[in-house]
């Protein structure tokens, strides 16, 4: 094959091959102590650091993103693989509990009882359009499950396929030359493909981020195994963002410009995106809003797919009576961002169109008439990644009353700032209610998504030498550990 050819769809016989390589490494690959995992993946890290003057170009001839936004979007994705290893080393995230036997307990003799978190087994990851590394071959969800000692197999996506299998070629090659089990990690291509090892007894969790349909399609297959298995999707989000009538006045043009930023940045193609931006009818403005807009130069989309898609969107939202243009920019060569303005009282006459995700550089300034429309307006959503809030101390009592409506619609909650840029961090949520994701107990992003491919076992009455060995009394892998009694 020259470095031209199309990459093919994995054939029936190599998906059936790279399955039961990951069933089969299971076992062995969750066994493995933590600290034993932890440098595996500070090996994948170190091998994608050590690539990047031959990833950094392939990702951008694929994908039309900047060398600045692929270089830091390549640290963030090595970081993160080192960020899971020191969970790993630390040890909490098996959440080991101890209860010793008690004859003298209060509702009569009690046995001993030892629970701890273990692996799911193989996951399968569809990986994202929009960030070839952070949520793609080697991104987040990768690396959370590697970290909870799940096998993982992933789907690449179709909009950088060889960027996809290099970056395969290097994470098993350093997890082979590091010792990792045959089979822990393995790439595949194909719609088909991707559907079929979804249907697979083999794979026990999925995960995914991209679009509402594509999402919901697989979360039903999913569903309707015969064994139902945990599908964790990232769908679509609007990120709403209110302004209270206090915050236009303090730092009008500030916000202006902070929402301008946000929205356009990355041609719109990020997950949180502020689609729309809730101000007070007397806000005053239009023109620091419009003018900003026109002048964000243009940045192509991640495919010609993506921006048809867009562009049918566009339209469609343009075309709603009582929507305003406020700049409306030129996407026939590549994007330049639109602005478009309503009232509450057509944005939920409209809901249909106006309440779901535009995927590119769109976004809706909806002007309220008084607290009570504002409210009815947040109370509108359906689930979310982000709400953003602006206000000042003189209109807490609304701002407080705002903000308890949107902490039912969204997973992270956001004051005086802008919702794109997703700290890797302990704290972080990155999910919300449906249709945002399709379980808002549940992080994508940060230590936490290590929790999505664990599950809970007690051991009752189990001999020492049977306990897995985060519980026995001796505690070899030295995990932290709560002790009752």
């Amino acid at each position: 094959m020259t470095a031209t050819d199309p990459i093919p769809d994995t054939t029936a016989a190599d998906l059936e091959a790279v399955l039961q390589r990951a069933a089969g490494a299971a076992e062995s690959f969750g066994a493995l102590p933590p600290a034993e995992r932890a440098r595996l993946l500070g090996a994948v890290a170190d091998a994608l650091d050590a690539a990047g003057t031959e990833l950094l170009p392939a990702a951008m001839a694929e994908t039309n993103l900047s060398e600045a936004r692929l270089t830091g979007e390549l640290k963030r994705t090595t970081f993160q693989l080192r960020l899971f290893a020191e969970v790993l080393a630390e040890g909490s995230y098996l959440g080991a509990t101890i209860d010793p036997a008690d004859d003298g307990f209060a509702l009569g003799p009690k046995p001993d009882l030892r629970r701890m978190l273990v692996p799911l087994g193989p996951v399968l990851v569809f990986a994202a359009s929009n960030f070839p590394f952070a949520f793609s071959v080697p991104g987040g969800d990768t690396a959370s499950a590697l970290a909870a000692g799940c096998p993982v197999v992933v789907k690449a996506h179709p909009g950088h396929p060889r960027l996809s299998a290099r970056v395969g070629e290097i994470i098993s090659a350093a997890l082979s030359e590091h010792g990792a089990p045959e089979g822990a990690f393995g790439v595949v291509f194909g719609f088909e493909t991707g559907t079929a090892a979804l249907r697979d007894p083999r794979v026990k969790a999925a995960a995914f981020t991209g679009s509402v349909p594509a999402g919901r399609a697989l979360f039903d297959i999913a569903a309707s195994r015969p064994t139902p298995i945990p599908f964790f999707g990232e769908l679509g989000s609007l990120n709403p963002a209110f302004v209270t009538p206090a915050a236009v006045r303090a730092r009008g043009a500030e916000i202006a410009k902070g929402f301008v930023t946000s929205y356009s940045g990355n041609a719109g193609q990020l997950c949180t995106k502020p689609g729309l931006l809730f101000l007070p009818a007397d806000h005053g403005l239009e023109d620091a809003l419009a003018s900003q807009s026109r002048e964000v130069g243009l940045h192509r989309m991640l495919s010609d797919r993506l921006h048809e898609g867009y562009c049918s969107r566009r339209a469609e939202v343009t075309g709603v009576p009582g929507v305003r243009v406020l700049a409306e920019g030129e996407v026939s060569d590549g994007t330049v961002p639109t602005l478009l303005t309503t009232d509450v009282q057509t944005l939920l006459a409209n809901r249909e169109t106006l309440l779901e995700e535009v995927f590119g550089p769109l976004s809706i300034v909806v002007t309220y008439r008084d607290e009570d429309e504002a409210r009815q307006a947040a109370e509108a959503f359906e689930g979310n990644l982000t709400a953003t809030l602006h206000a000042e101390e003189e209109d807490s009592e609304f701002g407080a009353s705002l903000l308890n409506r949107l902490r039912d619609r969204a997973g992270r909650l956001l004051f005086n700032g802008w919702p794109t840029g997703v700290a890797v961090s302990p704290a972080m949520q990155h999910g919300g209610p449906y249709p945002a994701t399709t379980d808002s107990r549940f992080t994508s992003v940060g230590t936490a998504a290590i929790e999505r491919f664990l599950r809970p076992v007690t051991y009752q009455n189990v001999p020492q030498t049977l306990l897995p060995e985060a519980l026995r009394d001796h505690n070899p892998w030295n995990v932290p550990r709560r002790v009752h009694g």
